[in-house]
């Protein structure tokens, strides 16, 4: 078993063919341009070491990723927000490209950001106490992070759509239920499950394993890279309105937004 800081805020310990990858910014695991690039460099990496053959994504604290911190980014221009956001987009362009399986142990909120790279993942395990949430009609804010092509291939076009207009919260059991995770155990156990599930994917042919999941994921970086150019201009384009300004005093608050659409 060998373990290493893998950046300010990831280790890595790999053990029986297995890497966990976790994040370190509790209680929360904010997200970020600087979190993403992190992972991205972590995942080329294990790409490249024959003793790694999956891995699990996971956090500590609270949260499995609870989204962007806003109260850091409040004082912001207009053009750090689109550059930084295009810098981030780029660095989740290689999170998706990366070519070994990868368990997400969600064991808290994944939201907007934090939820799509729950979504990078080929599966999740979740608890009762999970949340999924795509919140960005509540900011005001067109979705990112590819989820316009990894939700409505994992729940369907319907259910995404839902998801999306109401920015709705989702317990561990319904995203089960719909799809978007695949099992539901105790919190206690979420890395746990992860790590079984992973060990057992470490168990069948690595070469093989590669290549069926090329197979299945076979044009999803490229339509991501594809998303992500329109998801960035039409966030650009709300980032600029009364309605995102207002959502995310909102959601600042704990209150209901107010929106005018404007």
């Amino acid at each position: 078993m060998s373990s290493a800081p893998a950046g300010p805020d990831l280790t890595v310990d790999l053990d029986r063919h297995v890497a966990t990858v976790e994040i370190h910014r509790p209680p929360n695991n904010f997200f970020d341009y600087d979190l993403i690039h992190e992972i991205a460099n972590v995942y080329e990496r294990l790409d490249t070491d024959p003793e790694c053959r999956t891995i699990v994504l996971c956090s500590q604290g609270r949260h499995f990723c609870a989204g962007a911190d806003f109260s850091a980014r409040e004082k912001w221009s207009q053009e750090r927000l689109d550059a930084q956001a295009g810098r981030l987009y780029v660095e989740a362009v290689r999170v998706f490209s990366c070519t070994k399986p990868v368990i997400a142990a969600v064991q808290g909120a994944a939201v907007g950001g934090g939820f799509g790279l729950a979504l990078s993942a080929d599966f999740r395990i979740a608890c009762e106490e999970s949340r999924f949430v795509a919140n960005f009609a509540r900011l005001g804010i067109h979705q990112g992070f590819g989820l316009s092509v990894t939700l409505p291939r994992l729940v369907g076009h319907n259910r995404a759509a839902l998801m999306l207009y109401t920015g709705r919260r989702l317990k561990g059991a319904e995203a089960v239920e719909i799809g978007l995770a695949d099992e539901l155990v105790d919190r206690a156990d979420v890395r746990g499950r992860a790590l079984e599930l992973a060990t057992e994917i470490a168990q069948s042919a690595p070469l093989a394993v590669q290549s069926i999941r090329a197979t299945l994921r076979a044009g999803l970086a490229e339509a991501v890279r594809e998303a992500t150019d329109h998801e960035l201009a039409e966030q650009s384009r709300l980032r600029q309105t009364d309605d995102h300004r207002e959502g995310v005093a909102a959601t600042a608050e704990r209150r209901l937004a107010d929106f005018r659409g404007r």
